[in-house]
């Protein structure tokens, strides 16, 4: 049996393949109430499986009750989306945050599995263990494979 936060998940994903502006709204309140779940719960699918990292824009509205739109990210050329991807790496970049930009190239099927599985281990504290900075290194790797592989 599914887990709450990925029937959730799964059902504002529908949501948002079925809208041809890449955007809904949805009434947290509303949307608790629809699934049993206390509106926390809401937030938590909101803000670990929706993030920019995995190509969502989240955008709270307040007032007439409140709502929450989600926005796909799209991009324009490549040269646009790699720059958007190299700005959410920054600087420095932990594993975690890393497997979460992946795991959005793969959904969209900008890298293969193949690639994915490649760049993933290239990029795991194991294979960093000697070096001082991990983060660090790892932001710079990845912005350096995915500057070939998504050209």
């Amino acid at each position: 049996m599914a887990r709450i936060s990925d029937t959730i998940e799964n059902f504002i994903k529908e949501l948002l393949n079925e809208e041809r502006e890449r955007q809904v709204l949805i009434q947290r309140n509303e949307l608790a109430d629809k699934f049993s779940c206390a509106p926390s719960q809401i937030n938590y699918v909101l803000t670990t499986r929706f993030t920019h990292e995995k190509g969502y824009i989240i955008e709270s509205r307040r007032g007439g009750g409140g709502c929450i739109v989600i926005r796909k990210i799209t991009y324009d050329d490549k040269a646009e989306r790699l720059n958007v991807i190299n700005n959410s790496i920054g600087e420095s970049i932990t594993y975690g945050n890393a497997l979460s930009i992946l795991d959005h190239l793969k959904d969209t099927k900008s890298i293969t599995n193949k690639e994915y599985e490649i760049i993933k281990i290239s990029l795991n504290d194991r294979t960093l263990a000697s070096v001082e900075d991990k983060n660090k290194l790892r932001a710079d790797m990845l912005k350096g494979i995915l500057a070939v592989v998504l050209s």
